[in-house]
């Protein structure tokens, strides 16, 4: 699944025309290399996104292509600073 279209069915970025836009400025990586919008993401990868101040890290849980509201977190686990942190 394409990095844009992620997080926007993850509710990470409300919507997708705004997570191309963040991953354009070079504010998104994905193991740590520099993330364009289209730049496939998998379950296990490692994202970064810079918003303003905050850098959201977080790990890819899974792909789902329509997920409801109340599930959207399911998709990835929230990380510290860029550390797994063990089984979650």
């Amino acid at each position: 699944m394409r990095l844009d279209k992620f997080l926007k069915v993850s509710r990470l970025i409300k919507r997708r025309a705004l997570a191309k836009e963040v991953c354009d400025q070079g504010l998104v990586t994905v193991n740590g290399r520099l993330a364009k919008a289209g730049t496939p993401v998998n379950p296990g990868d490692i994202v970064r996104v810079q918003l303003g101040s905050r850098n959201l890290y977080f790990e890819v849980l899974r792909l789902d292509e329509h997920v409801p509201a109340g599930s959207a977190a399911d998709l990835y686990r929230p990380l510290d600073n860029g550390k797994v942190s063990g089984p979650g």
